[in-house]
């Protein structure tokens, strides 16, 4: 049957099982949004206060559902807005599609109203960027896309295409899309072989969950790796969820918010068992002292990640689920007691500790866990309170925490919530923001109220950029350039104004209540927490030293005191 570019666009999403588009309307992509409408009974739009914001709500369905997202704009400077949000999936491996509309092909090159040539501005930040100019590629172009964001190690996608493509006529017939494959050819006999002789020679095992057993979904066989060899589990912020964050075998966080039986542990090991990380700088500090006692065996996905940061002594490149399968039968049982007990020492002498007095951003992050019994899709954005969510939330599942690991997206938090409410609307979603991030896309409560998406919008209000005024406080003698936010910004009198509702809460005493409430109206909400502007994050590792010194707010008081 004889379709136009629009309706081909339109089948093709119904064909890969899309039914929510986070988006933006111009005049170049008014063809597919007029499609759009005559298929509003299958394929929810939710209309964004801005580009940008659709990126991230797509990010967020993706990282809540597992599945691609999909966010549309415009030519010119409706594309070059979704750059920080497609960037940001990129960084974190993160399955989205990104659709945009260009000028008539006549018009291209020509410096054209609303011309920018997108596909090349977004090819160092996506798996693959495509512009299409003929309607007989638009099919061909989106199946492709679909299939790239979601084989191997996932990734956006972003789909230009030119108006004239929207509009002309070609032959269309509906194809079943093929699943994607998890990554298996890759995985060889000897790499396996060697991989379990070094475990079960290992006598101080010590295993690091990363973002990839997210994406594989490999939090079962981690967990029967982990128990079977007695190694205790770190992970890192993407890989919150993979491993349980109540079991006993969990040390918390590695790296430079790590906490210290995490740092000191990996430090002492033997074997590092690496399982879908990419050893980020945050995560490793100086590289020359990372475990520098262990032998390092890296699972990954992708070849590009093995010896790029961190030497492996051996390697499996493949589906982290698929690897641990066959590994797992070649493993013996273990007993590592007396390693087990120096770790359980570790976390006696240095538990995580905040001051008890006053509203605080962990007091707030424990009352949020125990108001919603450790069962929210928990978003954050950027900075300390992203770091408070990461130690003081407990984390049982994947895609529990929603969160820029990779780019440090400032304002990236609302609309990733949004994204994820869309994608459970059963779910309580909540979004942990500063008043500093918050004010970057603060525009998308309006989205919220208007679609319905009863999000709650934590603000841990500290009149300052708080991680970037911690590094000044430690690191640049206190000269606060530029990071006191002296403005008179009312955020329960802005709530209000977007339609939504608004509390603040001064006294910790408070706070449950408050999160109660918010969550009860089923409506957006924000909930200003005022926390004192010199709240730090600790522990924490200054940049490039290693991990092993991770200093606490006791520690800080000795030094200062010595």
């Amino acid at each position: 049957m004889k379709l136009n570019g629009s309706q081909i666009i339109i089948e093709c999403l119904k064909e890969q099982g899309v039914d929510t588009v986070f988006g933006y309307p111009g005049g170049a992509i008014l063809n597919i949004y007029d499609e759009l409408y005559k298929h509003s009974d299958e394929i929810r739009h939710v209309l964004t206060s801005h580009e940008q914001g659709a990126s991230h709500a797509a990010d967020g369905y993706a990282r809540a559902t597992g599945k691609v997202g999909v966010c549309m704009a415009t030519s010119g400077p409706g594309a070059t807005n979704l750059v920080t949000g497609i960037a940001t999936a990129y960084m974190d491996s993160i399955p989205i599609v990104a659709i945009t509309a260009n000028v008539g092909k006549a018009l291209l090159g020509k410096d054209s109203f609303q011309e920018v040539d997108i596909a090349g501005i977004t090819t160092p930040i996506t798996k693959y960027s495509f512009i299409v100019k003929d309607v007989k590629d638009v099919a061909p172009v989106l199946r492709r896309a679909f299939k790239i964001a979601t084989s191997g190690r996932p990734g956006p996608v972003l789909v230009d295409i030119t108006k004239n493509a929207t509009a002309d006529l070609c032959d269309y017939t509906p194809v079943k899309p093929e699943p994607s494959r998890p990554v298996t050819d890759t995985i060889t006999e000897e790499d396996l072989a060697v991989a379990a002789e070094l475990i079960n020679k290992a006598k101080r095992p010590f295993i690091f969950v990363g973002g990839g057993v997210i994406a594989a979904d490999a939090q079962k066989e981690v967990t029967e790796l982990a128990h079977k060899i007695q190694a205790p589990v770190t992970d890192s912020l993407m890989g919150k969820g993979g491993f349980d964050g109540h079991d006993p075998l969990y040390t918390g966080m590695l790296g430079m918010h790590g906490t210290k039986p995490s740092n000191l542990g990996v430090t002492k090991c033997d074997l590092l068992i690496v399982i879908g990380s990419r050893f980020s700088d945050r995560v490793i500090g100086n590289a020359k002292t990372f475990a520098r006692k262990a032998k390092i065996l890296h699972i990954d996905v992708d070849a590009a990640e093995i010896n790029k940061n961190i030497h492996a002594h051996a390697q499996i490149i493949g589906d982290a689920a698929e690897v641990l399968k066959r590994l797992l039968p070649m493993v013996k049982e273990q007993n590592h007691d007396e390693w087990l007990a120096y770790i359980e020492e570790l976390k006696e002498t240095y538990p995580m500790v905040y001051n008890p007095e006053g509203l605080t951003g962990p007091a707030v992050i424990e009352a949020l866990y125990k108001v919603t019994k450790g069962d929210a899709i928990v978003v954050t954005d950027v900075g300390q309170h992203q770091m408070w969510a990461a130690q003081y939330y407990k984390f049982s599942r994947p895609r529990q925490l929603l969160t820029s690991g990779g780019l440090g997206t400032m304002g990236y938090g609302l609309g990733a919530s949004m994204g994820a409410k869309v994608a459970f609307p059963d779910r309580t979603v909540v979004n942990i923001a500063g008043d500093g991030c918050f004010r970057m896309n603060m525009n998308e409560m309006a989205t919220a109220v208007r679609e319905n998406i009863p999000i709650v919008e934590i603000v841990l209000n500290n009149h300052v950029l708080g991680m970037v005024r911690q590094w000044q406080n430690l690191f640049y003698g206190k000269r606060f350039s530029n990071t006191t936010l002296t403005d008179q910004v009312d955020f329960v009198k802005f709530a209000e104004a977007m339609g939504a509702e608004g509390i603040r809460v001064t006294k910790k005493q408070d706070i449950e209540a408050a999160l109660e409430k918010a969550i009860s109206l089923k409506k957006p909400v924000v909930v200003e927490c005022v926390i004192d502007s010199d709240d730090m994050v600790f522990p924490m590792v200054p940049a490039g030293a290693p991990i092993a010194e991770a200093f606490d707010a006791k520690d800080l008081a000795e030094k200062e005191n010595a």
